[in-house]
């Protein structure tokens, strides 16, 4: 008689052999939810603080030395469990904490960025019109015009006068300041806006800042709108019209921070792309005692338009500082650079059911899921894109794992849908290995973004977990 066949357990099956697709909340458990809510309240407070790339630089420095972090000094001879940072130019900044080993089996480098899109002023931007006083301006990274209108908004930035003097300018954030906003038509009287499409429908032109609407009292003549709102400013900054052509001026939302949902379970902010990496990958540094090798925490700035410039990643100041880091152990820099690997700590696309068209939810990241790794970026078939080798994910993958970090992977929407860029590439050309590892993000690039709080303390894991592992 023939024997009958032993039936199949496919749910242990499954749970060997298939991905596991268990809620991340499931996976931390209780006790790690309660580290992450608390994890999330240091990082709503730095969202708050740190609005522009300046501004979190000032954030990472006073950090930084509170945590025993003192400047790099290139002809100082460091030993293992030393902490140094190098500030570049206030707008980006690199902190180190050297190894048992040093540099001489590669460092691990976790970088991110810290500008954002946003609205910056032109160089002469004051003009008044129909008795009003406005702003010209000209906006940066990638933005959807449209959602910048009709928003509280308040003003970052320095004003360098002609005699060399900087000030630094922060207005709208703190109680009883005044905001700012730019206006859209009434709906009654948009016929015309709203045949065009949101591309025609709102212009880069049309973002002028409102800024006063009172004519200078007690005077007489031409441009006296404009005239109030620089008696003001030459007021309270000493400033001339002249000092607005040497000021990096910046708008940006006058939210606050703020749990959303009944359960608290996100955050909805201004700048997550990408001070959600930010904050971990200096907490993350922050906590790190005496590691293996020398680890480094990179927030570079620029990355919203290229990385361009000397203070983005594109330029050789993150190469330069590992270079005399290599050069005070006696190391040849390209060496050290070959042996090396970094977590390009950069946002993911959250799916989001609403729009659920863009995505492939089956190679997509989720909220609650954890932080997310993409293998590769870039765009169509994988063009402009730094794609990690399969050996360097593997050992993503272990080290993860082996420190109970709840992690996803996932790509940026459908193939041919669009695509996006970060640090990657401009790290991977000197020969290192490199992964982007980081935080999905529901409405990137809005003017109010959305993560959870999960996803943020696991990216805090993540890091800790890299710069730690052996």
């Amino acid at each position: 008689m023939p024997k009958k066949p032993e039936k199949i357990d496919t749910k242990a099956m499954a749970k060997e052999l298939l991905n596991d697709r268990t809620h991340g909340s499931k996976k931390a458990g209780a006790a790690e939810l309660k580290k992450a809510d608390k994890f999330a309240e240091g990082y709503k407070e730095f969202l708050n603080l740190a609005k522009t790339e300046r501004e979190s630089v000032d954030y990472a420095v006073k950090a930084a030395e509170a945590n025993g972090f003192v400047p790099f000094d290139p002809s100082h001879k460091y030993k293992a469990g030393d902490k140094v940072y190098y500030n570049n130019r206030g707008k980006a900044i690199c902190l180190a904490v050297i190894g048992k080993k040093g540099a001489k089996e590669g460092v691990r480098i976790a970088a991110a960025h810290i500008d954002n899109p946003r609205i910056d002023l032109k160089p002469i931007p004051l003009y008044e019109a129909s008795e009003l006083a406005l702003l010209k301006t000209h906006y940066y990274g990638g933005i959807k015009h449209y959602q910048w209108t009709a928003i509280p908004l308040s003003m970052h930035g320095v004003i360098v006068r002609k005699d060399g003097t900087e000030i630094t300018v922060n207005v709208g954030d703190k109680p009883g300041d005044p905001q700012f906003t730019i206006t859209d038509i009434l709906p009654h009287l948009g016929r015309d806006q709203m045949r065009k499409t949101l591309g025609e429908a709102f212009t880069g032109e049309d973002l002028n800042i409102l800024a006063g609407s009172l004519p200078l009292a007690d005077a007489e003549g031409e441009q006296l709108y404009k005239l109030h709102v620089m008696k003001i400013l030459n007021e309270q900054y000493g400033v001339v019209e002249s000092d607005l052509i040497s000021a990096e001026i910046s708008f940006v939302p006058a939210f606050r921070a703020a749990d959303i949902g009944f359960d608290r379970s996100m955050i909805g902010a201004y700048g997550h792309d990408d001070r959600v990496c930010a904050y971990p990958a200096l907490e993350a540094i922050f906590k790190c005692k005496t590691p293996e090798h020398t680890v480094i925490t990179c927030l570079a700035d620029k990355e919203e338009i290229g990385s361009v410039g000397n203070t983005g990643l594109a330029s050789e100041y993150l190469n330069y500082f590992v270079a005399d880091l290599a050069a005070a152990e006696g190391l040849e820099p390209r060496r050290v650079w070959s042996a090396s690997n970094c977590l390009s700590a950069d946002v993911t696309a959250a799916f989001d059911p609403t729009y659920g068209y863009a995505y492939e939810p089956g190679n997509s990241c989720f909220l609650n899921r954890g932080v997310g790794i993409s293998k590769y970026t870039g765009a169509r078939g994988k063009g402009g894109s730094n794609d990690a080798s399969a050996e360097f994910v593997g050992w993503v993958r272990r080290m993860l794992d082996d420190a109970k970090v709840v992690w996803q992977i996932g790509e940026l929407g459908k193939v041919d849908q669009g695509g996006g860029g970060t640090v990657a590439l401009d790290i991977s050309r000197l020969n290192a290995d490199v992964i982007d590892v980081g935080v999905p993000v529901l409405s990137m690039h809005a003017p109010f973004e959305v993560v959870s709080k999960l996803d943020v303390y696991m990216a805090y894991k993540a890091f800790k977990a890299y710069f730690e592992a052996k």
